[in-house]
């Protein structure tokens, strides 16, 4: 299908706010580079009403966190008839939510550490899990609201009960896996590469992820062959279990010292910053930024 007007989300009203205008940004230069006539829309609660006012032929979807990747913006796309690039709102849905997102997996045989979901002032008041295991609100994406509780520690970080908590009464308590941190992109339903993510903070968190020297990344990632092809497969597993479309990212613990490679969580919106992951492996096979963002752009459709 053939696009000219352009409209690209970003911004919104996720406490993914910041990132998600850096993607966007960096997208819409790249599709104006390629020729499209490029809108930004800053995605608010009016946003049916700006893309009735701007008329786009489709719409990149750069947004990041709940609202914009969570189906919320699809099922607006989907209402409106406007293409729309990535994830349906299905798939979108799912992968937000962690826990379902786990049970899909699990029907479809890939590999998941063993979590509950506890509302957060149970999880802040005791332990619901022993030490080490994560504590993660259950809809949230970036590493945002994310703790490890560490063996010793004498009780959950009081910031879960607490009134200045804004990320959801849900939480997520999973066990703690250690080891190495890797990522696959999958781009058409095909794994593109493996990366390994080396982060200078205690753990790939927000910070890690987005600022300048937060992380280091190593692609291909020195892992055994017969890992790299698994972490691949196992990332077309994911992607297909949610029902993703476009370029998704599968996010992985490898503990090599157990040998057992887990899977954290699925991306159906996946960073396009200077720093990101999906840009990277897409380079290493070989393609620019300008083609990956317009391969994501003639994707794009209505009933995904």
């Amino acid at each position: 299908m053939s696009f000219k007007r352009v409209a690209v989300l970003l911004g919104g009203i996720s406490p993914e706010r910041d990132v998600s205008l850096v993607s966007g940004s960096a997208c819409a230069r790249a599709l104006r580079e390629d020729g499209f006539d490029v809108v930004e829309i800053d995605a608010g609660r009016d946003l049916a009403t700006r893309l009735a006012e701007v008329r786009p032929d489709a719409v990149f979807n750069a947004l990041h966190g709940r609202w914009g990747e969570d189906g919320c913006v699809q099922g607006v796309l989907e209402l409106m008839a406007i293409p729309y690039t990535h994830s349906g709102v299905l798939a979108s849905a799912l992968a937000m939510h962690k826990e379902r997102a786990k049970a899909a997996f699990r029907a479809a045989g890939v590999p998941v550490v063993k979590s509950i979901v506890a509302d957060r002032h149970d999880a802040s008041a005791k332990h619901l899990m022993t030490p080490p295991y994560v504590v993660k609100p259950v809809n949230q994406g970036s590493s945002v609201g994310v703790f490890i509780i560490r063996p010793g520690d004498n009780r959950p970080p009081g910031a879960l009960g607490s009134a200045e908590w804004t990320l959801g009464d849900e939480v997520m308590i999973e066990e703690y896996v250690p080891g190495r941190e890797l990522t696959v992109a999958v781009m058409g339903g095909k794994a593109l590469a493996v990366t390994e993510i080396v982060p200078k903070t205690a753990f790939y968190d927000y910070e890690a992820k987005y600022a300048d020297g937060g992380s280091s990344h190593v692609i291909p990632a020195d892992v055994p062959e017969a890992l790299s092809r698994e972490a691949m497969q196992v990332a077309e597993r994911a992607h297909i279990a949610l029902g993703c479309r476009g370029v998704s990212r599968t996010d992985f613990r490898w503990d090599d010292k157990a040998g057992r490679l887990i899977v954290l969580e699925v991306n159906t919106q996946p960073g396009m910053t200077p720093t990101s992951l999906v840009p990277e492996q897409a380079a290493f096979k070989g393609m620019s930024f300008r083609s990956l963002v317009r391969w994501i752009l003639e994707d794009a459709s209505c009933d995904r």
